[in-house]
């Protein structure tokens, strides 16, 4: 009897995802290429700029502990 009530649990448990995913509004194509392309801008940006303080600061303590 403990399988059918698990079997049923997990019916029912599919059955509410597949209701919540039918709520989702998902992005076209479009959006998600822009969304994409801004992230990627984005993460090279910030990869950038904490390389240039990584450089500055290990500039600033080689000069500190010459």
């Amino acid at each position: 009897m403990r399988i059918s009530v698990l079997k049923e649990k997990v019916r029912l448990y599919l059955n509410d995802v597949r209701l919540e995913l039918s709520k989702v509004s998902w992005p076209t194509r479009q959006q998600l290429k822009l969304t994409t392309i801004i992230v990627i801008v984005f993460m090279i940006v910030a990869g950038v700029y904490i390389g240039l303080i990584d450089v500055i600061f290990s500039k600033v303590i080689s000069l500190i502990i010459r």
